[in-house]
């Protein structure tokens, strides 16, 4: 009878042991182990990151490390690392954690527009996923790849269509490009083709108008009229003779694209550059900024007018006044001249 009282003693120790280990594990696995305020906080995993470089970017965010690790050993997430951007929320258990690192890849929104040369598209896209400048602009330059897709280096950037797209954060450099090249196939659609082949222009030299066409105007309602003006020079076989074009060719020859041009010289226009159309009767051979929708539409739905002519209206500052013949657009000339010198804007 002793014996038996002893067996059952040990008997409920062990029960109470077992309850007592599980309810500690429970609590390991389930209770809250975040350390921060905030409701949210990201984290982000490198290609190729250890166990060890995790746990050095989680450690400020949890209560116990220790307990963190041991779950994550128990996981097998140990030895199974995913790159990528991750988002915690406060309160989190240690499982929630570890499920979240291995499963919940939270996507990023990239966005780029206005960029003048495919360096600055490349250091733009750096900040925004884990592929570098340097990775991402080799891919860009790429002559195969170029080559492959009916691209040279000059017109490369037209690839690119401004918008905004969403995209893992560790995506690489050639995914990336992949990508926007699958991009660039949708957005021109057989729509816009024909819409191309109707005005005469390829795609490309669509693009290269477009960012003309950007440059000169910001005003997204301006933008078929102006694109109108040149569409009319193009069909007359007169040169196109824009401002901007004379400026990118500046920065091209002198290879300085930080410099800022508020004025073009008489001078300026002589500069020796397949970009100066001033100089030359064609189109430049490639973008001189990055143009975006509406100003590739513009020029595929341009205006259909009579004006040869602009120059920027100094009464309504943004936009332009229009002239058909060149004494109507030399009056507007000297009044923008008369201004522009009152401001003293010499370069």
């Amino acid at each position: 009878m002793y014996i038996k009282k002893i067996l059952l003693i040990i008997a409920l120790l062990g029960i109470l042991g077992l309850a007592g280990f599980s309810f500690y594990i429970y609590k390991v696995i389930f209770d809250a182990n975040t350390a921060f305020n905030e409701e949210t906080v990201e984290i982000y995993v490198p290609t190729g990151a250890t166990y060890t470089d995790v746990k050095e970017k989680l450690a400020p965010l949890l209560k116990d490390g220790e307990k963190f690790d041991l779950i994550a050993q128990k996981k097998g997430y140990t030895g199974n690392v995913k790159a990528g951007r991750f988002i915690l929320k406060r309160g989190m258990s240690n499982n929630d954690i570890i499920n979240t690192l291995r499963s919940t890849n939270a996507p990023v929104w990239v966005t780029f527009n206005n960029q003048e040369r495919l360096e600055n598209l490349a250091g733009r896209v750096a900040q925004q996923i884990e592929a570098d400048s340097l990775s991402l602009l080799r891919v860009m330059q790429d002559s195969a790849f170029l080559q492959e897709n009916n691209f040279r280096e000059r017109n490369a950037l037209s690839m690119y269509i401004p918008n905004k797209y969403q995209f893992f954060w560790n995506t690489s450099a050639e995914e990336f490009r992949q990508r926007m090249k699958t991009e660039y196939d949708r957005f021109w659609n057989q729509e816009r083709q024909k819409k191309a082949k109707e005005i005469g222009l390829t795609p490309h030299e669509v693009m290269v108008l477009a960012s003309i066409v950007q440059k000169e105007t910001a005003k997204v309602d301006e933008r078929p009229k102006v694109a109108g003006v040149y569409m009319n020079r193009i069909q007359k076989g007169w040169r196109l003779e824009a401002d901007p074009t004379v400026i990118y060719a500046l920065k091209d020859v002198n290879q300085n694209f930080d410099t800022i041009i508020k004025r073009v010289l008489y001078k300026d226009l002589k500069i020796d550059s397949p970009y100066n159309t001033y100089l030359y009767r064609h189109l430049p051979p490639g973008p001189i900024t990055m143009p975006d929708i509406t100003s590739i539409d513009a020029v595929l739905d341009y205006e259909d007018h009579d004006y040869f002519y602009f120059v920027a209206d100094v009464q309504n500052f943004g936009y332009h006044k229009f002239a058909k013949t060149l004494s109507q657009h030399n009056a507007n000339k000297r009044e923008y001249v008369r201004w522009i010198n009152q401001q003293r804007i010499n370069r």
